[in-house]
Parts: C-alpha cells; sequence; structure tokens
C-alpha cells in the first residue's frame, strides 16, 4: 500500500540526543493515527555509544488529517479523515479526494547532482572491515555492519523529489519514500521491512535481510548469482545471527512462548541487487503498544550487528554519526486501521535544506563476519549504492 499525504496538523521534531526519544510516541495525539516518523539511527545506537553527535534529529513526527491510500492489490484508493468530529474527518476526506483531480504523471526529470563523491578512499573501508574481521577473531563480536559514505550537493534550483521521481520510474522499493519535513527530507529505495505491528491481532512481524549478490546482466548470469547467494554458507549464516537477534529483540515486547520464525534465507530479487530474506513474528505482551514495539527492537538488528550492544560500538570506532541511515521510518494508522509500518532506511538519502540548496549524504553498508573479504564487501556497498547513485547522477 502506498500512501500521499500533506499539511500535516501537528509536528514534533525532537532535538539531536533526545534524552527519551520514544516518549513522544506515546503522546494520546498520536494515538488515532494518522502519523508519519522518522527515527535517527544514532537514537537507538547512543546508549552503547555515548554521545557522537550530529544533526538529525533524533525523532521527527507528523500527524496528516488528510491522505490517499492506494491498495496496490486491488487497485483501489482511499480517501482517509480525521477530526474532533465525524463532519470534520468527512471533510477532510473530501480534501484528500480532491487531490486526485488534480493528479499528474511526472516526467523522468534529468540528473539532479554532477558528482558523486566517496567522504574516504575506499581502501578505508577495505582497512576498516579487515579491523572488524580481526576483532571477530579476538571473540570481540560475531557480526558488524559497516558502512560507506557519500555526499555532496544538488545544482540550484533542483529538489530531493526529482531524485525520488527518477528512483521510482524504473527501480521502486517495496519500501521506497519521499517525505520532507521543513529543511530536511529523505528519499529511500528501502527493500527492508523493520516490523510490522496490527493492534487488533497483536501480530508483530520483522523481515531482516542479510545476504546480497549483484544482479546479473543477462538471465544465465543472473541466476547463477542467485543460485551462488542461496548456496553461500557465509550468507546463510550471516542471516541466521540476525534471525536469532531479532528473536531476542521481539521478544521484549512479546508475549512469553509467541515468537517464531517463519521463514529462512528466502530469495529475493531488486532492481540491482538480490538479497536472502527471513520472517520472524511475535505476539505482542498485554499493554504493548507501537511505541513499545518499536522501542524493543530499536535500532534494527540486521544494520547492527551481533552482539547488538558490542557492534554498535565497533561501527562508532568506524564511522561518524549515520543520522537517518538504518534508523527507521514508519506510519502508524495510515490507512484508518492501528497499524505500525516501519522500514529499515537502507538505500536512503539524507538531505538538509541551507543557504546555497540541498546538500545530501547517503551510506550503503555490509554486514562483516569471520570469513569476510575486505575487497568483496567494499563491491557490495558499491552495488547495493547504484541505484541512488544513477538517481542522482545519470
Amino acid at each position: 500500500m502506498s500512501f500521499v499525504a500533506c499539511e500535516p496538523d501537528l509536528c514534533v521534531i525532537g532535538p539531536v540526543r533526545d534524552a527519551a526519544p520514544f516518549q513522544a510516541l506515546r503522546n494520546p495525539a498520536f494515538a488515532g493515527g494518522g502519523v508519519v516518523g522518522l527515527m535517527s539511527y544514532d537514537a537507538g545506537a547512543r546508549p552503547a555509544t555515548g554521545d557522537r553527535g550530529g544533526d538529525w534529529p533524533d525523532l521527527m513526527l507528523a500527524r496528516y488529517p488528510a491522505l490517499l491510500a492506494f491498495d496496490h492489490q486491488t487497485k483501489e484508493v482511499r480517501a482517509v479523515g480525521r477530526g474532533r468530529t465525524a463532519a470534520q474527518a468527512r471533510e477532510q476526506a473530501r480534501r484528500a479526494a480532491a487531490w486526485l483531480t488534480l493528479a499528474q504523471t511526472p516526467g523522468t526529470p534529468s540528473a539532479p547532482a554532477s558528482a558523486f563523491e566517496g567522504e574516504a578512499a575506499p581502501d578505508v573501508y577495505e582497512a576498516a572491515v579487515a579491523d572488524v574481521v580481526a576483532r571477530i577473531a579476538a571473540g570481540e563480536l560475531f557480526q558488524a555492519n559497516i558502512a560507506r559514505a557519500w555526499s555532496g550537493r544538488l545544482e540550484p534550483g533542483r529538489d530531493p523529489f526529482d531524485v525520488f521521481v527518477r528512483l521510482s520510474a524504473a527501480r521502486g522499493a517495496a519500501y521506497g519514500a519521499f517525505w520532507r519535513l521543513g529543511d530536511r527530507a529523505i528519499v529511500s529505495n528501502s527493500p527492508e521491512l523493520f516490523l510490522t505491528f496490527d493492534e487488533a491481532s497483536r501480530r508483530i512481524e520483522a523481515r531482516p535481510i542479510k545476504g546480497t549478490r549483484p544482479r546479473g546482466a543477462d538471465p544465465e548470469r543472473d541466476d547463477a548469482l542467485a543460485a551462488e547467494l542461496t548456496a553461500s554458507a557465509k550468507d546463510r549464516a550471516e542471516n541466521l545471527m540476525i534471525v536469532d537477534l531479532m528473536r531476542n529483540d521481539l521478544a521484549r515486547a512479546a508475549r512469553p512462548g509467541t515468537v517464531r520464525v517463519e521463514g529462512l534465507f528466502e530469495l529475493e530479487r531488486h532492481p540491482t541487487v538480490h538479497h536472502l530474506v527471513s520472517t520472524v513474528s511475535a505476539e505482542a505482551a498485554a499493554g504493548f503498544g507501537p511505541a513499545d514495539v518499536l522501542e524493543a527492537a530499536f535500532p534494527p538488528g540486521s544494520i547492527t550487528g551481533a552482539p547488538k550492544h558490542q557492534a554498535m560500538k565497533v561501527i562508532a570506532a568506524h564511522e561518524p554519526p549515520r543520522g537517518p541511515w538504518c534508523g527507521s521510518l514508519f506510519g502508524w494508522g495510515l490507512a484508518g486501521e492501528l497499524r505500525l509500518t516501519a522500514s529499515v532506511l537502507i538505500r536512503t538519502a539524507a538531505f538538509v535544506q541551507g543557504e546555497k540548496g540541498w546538500r545530501w549524504r547517503a551510506q550503503a553498508g555490509a554486514g562483516i563476519v569471520a570469513d569476510s573479504d575486505p575487497r568483496a564487501e567494499r563491491l557490495e556497498t558499491e552495488a547495493k549504492i547504484l541505484a541512488l547513485k544513477q538517481a542522482l547522477t545519470g
């Protein structure tokens, strides 16, 4: 399902280094749904890493009284309205429905940036991978997700929405998103679900991704790469470590005995990569709401490592603050029912508007385990960032 909304009637932009970032989610004003939020990675990592600075708020929240919900399976559009009275809600639904009369099919804009510069040389990343492999060999941890970063500026007069349109035209992802609030915006091409929580059924579901191969240039090569991934003992072990971590995280919010692994190592094909995906589910414990479920498992296990606390310390030794990347974009009650859907903000560029226009930053990481090869892990990050690179620079 996809959503379109604008003009929120309530916004909360938390400070950087908020002492209690999840508390704002428990505000009764957000209980009725229509809420979009972004939790930065650093908000969840800080108990392990301490205060490392950064320039993104820990939490951004907006409540939308009117929105459109597009059901891609039934090919239906629902206009959703909210208000203090039934009459106000109906009026907001009518306002949302009227947007359909203004809909246009956008053309694909030209590339809005001219450069895609790495913040560090490739050999710096390979050295970081080698260091993590050595730490694993010494027994410090089992796995850590280590990232590279690229950054730059959009050309004068260009907008982050241009990047989103270019991504969506050919390579849209299941959890792709464009969201702007004030002078900040994100463009995400994420294929990864962090978790869902349905308040009516009490079901929690997480679908971590671990294991990647690039797509092949022809069908035969593509199938060979997919077969190589599904047969890879390294990638399956990497995936299984995160499945165990997610089982532990969900158990903090689950009714005892309800955590289940429903699928392991399922192959998913995306425009530029193949992935291995597993499914973990649970039944939420009595009294647990969306904020509690998010807090129990945040930040996502697939982009930290195992053990999680130590992995976040190792990540901090090699990376500056991540900001939105590997945090989560989530919606609560967008289609009318009280359901939380939260993505993992991988394949995501973060934008900040200033006097000279929009500057952007994007990252890509790889899960490092005992037998990781530094060069192969670097090439994996380049496969993962390819779609964003092409959307930004052509």
